[in-house]
């Protein structure tokens, strides 16, 4: 009788089962939770402490929430923003977040500056002190402010007869020299205008120091020199390539040379300096064949520091404070032109023009005491604009530059500071 009754009941049960299967499930799994000693007991949840800690999964949640440049707009709306703040404010825009601070280092940022004309030029001055210490400033044209900068790298803090160029128009290169306990150098180190940082880069073949060097076609030369250790001047030339951060050796000089002045002109490097002999001697190198070879009278004759070739023209001062300029005549082969801005500042030291540089298109003077002109040498041939052609964007007026060369000789035994290399970067 017992096992009818159960026989009974599993087939009630199977037959429940097969009307409602849904709902028996459910049923269940609700009821394994309450039967104890199961797999599946579900457990209270206990409280460790007050505050527990995060769980991974929400930290991954929150980090996967999307940040913006500037909350509510779009990102490459807020990136037009930003590329048009002026240079002079991108310190102040790397403070404001890390991932501003991390676009305003990226070749992205000024890439897209650059392709839309924001570009900005800055004039940057190595300069040596009265205690023959390196130091170095930037000047802003656009705003007309002297801006601070990371100190240059130890190495070149009292060398003497170094090298400095510029490469891919932010990349400033400093090179060689002659340091004054250890000698000769081949060190290279490179700073960013876009990162503000200093970087080093591959050392030179050879150490030598009072050097000539130029920038063709984006390579880096240098050529001829003097090394520690050897009595006789150096013929040796190398080149830098910057896509490869390789140094190699170009064809040598036709004799050893101490460049004293040279100039990048008609896709062709022209330098002029002393023999060994203490001969005036010059040459000119062509890249695209390899080849050095003996410059005539030509453009080299009269020449005299600083030089540069400016929209297909070769200019080059014509008295100590760089108010006057000569032009190359390359029709008659003379030196038979000049630009005159009327006004000068006088003969001494202190004013004396240390480099001449291309700034906006036009040609800029900068002089020892940090004063800087711009002549717009495009219109030269316009006699109704000669008056405007000159402006002065920084520095001291004839009497103050004056007073403080008395200064300087009377109560600081004529040392003075000195401009050692100007160079233009772009950001």
């Amino acid at each position: 009788m017992s096992q009818r009754i159960y026989r009974t009941q599993q087939h009630v049960e199977a037959s429940a089962c097969r009307h409602c299967g849904a709902d028996v499930a459910i049923a269940l799994a609700e009821a394994r939770k309450c039967v104890s000693g199961t797999r599946h007991c579900v457990q209270p949840a206990l409280k460790p402490s007050i505050d527990p800690p995060r769980s991974k999964t929400i930290r991954r949640e929150r980090n996967k929430v999307p940040t913006f440049y500037i909350p509510g707009l779009p990102d490459d709306l807020a990136i037009a923003c930003l590329i048009r703040v002026p240079r002079i404010f991108h310190s102040l825009l790397r403070l404001v977040c890390k991932k501003w601070c991390r676009l305003l280092s990226n070749n992205y940022f000024y890439s897209l500056r650059y392709k839309l004309g924001m570009a900005e030029e800055w004039i940057y001055v190595v300069k040596r002190d009265r205690e023959n210490k390196i130091g170095w400033h930037a000047f802003d044209p656009t705003y007309q402010l002297w801006q601070p900068l990371p100190p240059i790298p130890s190495e070149f803090c009292e060398a003497l007869g170094f090298g400095c160029a510029v490469l891919s128009g932010c990349l400033l290169f400093l090179f060689g020299g002659k340091d004054p306990i250890t000698g000769s150098m081949k060190r290279v180190v490179f700073y960013s205008a876009r990162t503000n940082k200093w970087h080093k880069a591959a050392d030179m073949m050879r150490r030598r120091h009072f050097f000539a060097s130029c920038v063709m076609n984006n390579c880096l030369y240098v050529a001829g020199g003097e090394c520690e250790g050897s009595t006789h001047l150096l013929r040796s030339a190398e080149v830098y390539d910057p896509n490869k951060n390789r140094w190699g050796f170009i064809s040598d000089l036709n004799a050893p040379m101490l460049p004293l002045v040279g100039v990048v002109h008609g896709a062709k490097w022209y330098l002029k300096g002393l023999s060994s002999h203490r001969q005036v001697t010059s040459e000119v190198y062509m890249p695209a064949t390899d080849h050095w070879s003996v410059a005539g009278n030509g453009p080299v004759s009269a020449w005299h520091n600083p030089i540069i070739s400016l929209h297909g023209q070769l200019y080059a001062v014509d008295c100590p404070d760089g108010c006057r300029l000569r032009v190359y005549d390359e029709t008659n082969e003379s030196w038979s032109r000049s630009v005159d801005s009327k006004v000068h500042l006088g003969n001494s030291k202190d004013v004396e023009a240390a480099a001449l540089l291309s700034l906006g298109g036009k040609l800029c003077i900068i002089r020892n005491n940090m004063s800087i002109s711009v002549a717009d040498v495009s219109n030269v041939e316009c006699s109704a604009k000669k008056e405007q052609l000159w402006e002065t964007i920084s520095g001291r007026g004839q009497l103050k530059s004056f007073v403080s060369d008395l200064w300087s000789k009377f109560y600081r035994n004529g040392k003075k500071s000195q401009i050692v290399h100007c160079q233009i970067l772009q950001a």
